[in-house]
């Protein structure tokens, strides 16, 4: 192993996450209806399936857009030959107009301040690269997205720092909140060079209030640091409060007009076709930026990462079909609505209930009375129980970095109504035969109330990371027959 790199042999990655580990674990028992009716439903993937129709439909009515042609003249060798990086500007051009639609026109954006890369991943990682090097800290609220440790940190050498979010104000960020984080941060020794949020929210699946966008902007401006809103879920608000873009939050702002304030170069936007409109093979992600070095850093660093022209000049087609586009915006968004519905009463008919959501692919759900113990060694106990005994791969809070342990992410949108159906009557069977020995708290002196509503956990977190790191163990394919026999 000596002649491999430091890079290639760390462990920092985060792939050893409970959140990958359930993907692992369902794809070598996945459900399907007739083939393995009794396989592992796959709940932990945020994937939008719910609108494949309205695409097929349309690649259906233009063939000529599928099939590389442009007024019925094949353009295979144009789109097959080298492609300047900077991307095909007919497709900028139609993202740009997506983004602005998605937000209702009330805010609009520029195509020369886009950069595309390969997916939103490519583009996290695009943009910490050229804001932020080893010993500078990203400030993060929790819970958030697992994949954050994999593409701000893995290769950057950057640092995350969490700002601490609870459910006593339904994990809204606090101002106490982001000066601990940032104080924090400086105990360590790390120069912090960032906010970085999710709006509407992975995985809590909520759209930030106003006061908070607020808030964040405030604070930046006060620090003299970066804001960085990932807002690749932007589409996917089905019921109010509406989604709101930090570039509309500036726009509203008198201490932000772009003449009298620099904070307009420092305030980036992550997007992406993934989620909505349920894309992520396409691996289509976008940075946008007024800052015009970090567009033009960001643009060299995508030779890295390129969306392919036969991609581009598909979707830059699609993208450009405003008919088609309204339609699709407004029934996905209707679907998504109807299905979240349904998780949510089925959850509930189990006796588990979720945070109040309004956006994104999946819940944020509440099993703090189903644990043993307020602790996070007993949230994965009772996750190992749910991915083997109910066959359902759903995330823990833990992985999402939540500091209370009980919460899980569901994903509801990858899957058919029956399927859902089928999850929502495992679970409901499972918590009937379950809740009444796990309701019983064996903390010792805890009492019942203090158990429903556990305000604190009783581990710190590295007392939580070492347990997980057990957990990976167990989770190799030579503990499974213990993992099932439990």
């Amino acid at each position: 192993m000596g002649i491999l790199s430091k890079k290639a042999t760390c462990n920092s990655h985060g792939q050893d996450s409970s959140y990958f580990l359930g993907w692992q674990e369902y794809e070598k028992n996945p459900y399907h209806e007739s083939l393995n009716p009794s396989g592992i439903i796959q709940m932990g993937l945020a994937e939008n399936q719910l609108s494949f129709d309205l695409l097929e439909s349309w690649i259906a009515q233009n063939p000529d857009a599928a099939g590389f042609k442009r007024d019925g003249q094949s353009i295979f060798r144009e789109l097959a030959l080298f492609q300047d990086y900077h991307g095909l500007p007919a497709f900028k051009e139609a993202l740009v107009e997506f983004m602005s639609e998605i937000r209702g026109k009330r805010v609009g954006f520029d195509p020369r301040n886009i950069v595309l890369t390969a997916g939103a991943t490519s583009a996290n990682e695009a943009l910490m690269f050229c804001l932020a090097e080893a010993g500078d800290a990203i400030l993060i609220p929790t819970p958030y997205y697992p994949g954050f440790d994999r593409d701000l940190k893995w290769r950057t050498g950057a640092e995350i720092v969490p700002i601490q979010c609870t459910s006593s104000n339904g994990f809204k960020i606090t101002a106490s909140a982001l000066e601990e984080a940032y104080a924090t941060a400086h105990r360590q020794n790390l120069r912090v060079k960032a906010v970085l949020v999710t709006n509407p929210s992975n995985p809590l699946g909520t759209t930030m209030s106003e006061d908070e966008l607020n808030l964040l902007v405030t604070f930046v401006i006060s620090k003299g640091i970066h804001l960085v809103s990932d807002e690749i879920y932007s589409g996917t608000v089905f019921s109010s409060p509406s989604f709101k873009s930090i570039v509309e939050v500036l726009s509203e702002r008198p201490d932000c007009r772009q003449s009298a304030s620099d904070v307009w170069d420092r305030v980036h936007i992550v997007y992406s076709l993934s989620k909505d409109l349920g894309l992520p093979g396409f691996r289509v992600g976008a940075i946008y930026s007024s800052n015009r070095a970090v567009v033009e850093a960001a643009t060299k660093m995508s030779s890295f990462g390129l969306v392919s022209s036969q991609t581009q000049y598909f979707l830059s087609a699609m993208l450009s079909d405003k008919k088609f586009t309204g339609h699709y915006i407004a029934e996905n968004r209707r679907r998504l609505g109807q299905r979240h519905e349904s998780l949510v009463r089925g959850l509930r008919e189990a006796g588990i209930r979720c945070l109040d959501s309004n956006a994104g692919l999946f819940c944020w759900v509440d099993m703090r009375h189903l644990l043993k113990s307020n602790t996070f060694e007993a949230e994965i106990e009772l996750w190992k129980k749910i991915v083997y005994e109910v066959r359902l791969n759903i995330s823990p809070g833990s992985s999402c970095h939540c500091t209370e342990p009980g919460w899980f992410r569901v994903c509801f949108a990858n899957m058919t109504e029956e399927t859902l159906g089928l999850s929502m009557r495992r679970i409901k069977e499972f918590v009937a035969a379950y809740s009444g020995a796990a309701s019983t708290p064996s903390c010792g002196g805890c009492g019942g109330d203090e158990m429903r509503n556990h305000r604190h956990h009783s581990k710190g977190s590295s007392g939580k990371n070492k347990f997980l790191n057990k957990w990976v163990f167990r989770l190799s394919p030579s503990h499974r027959r213990e993992a099932d026999d439990r």
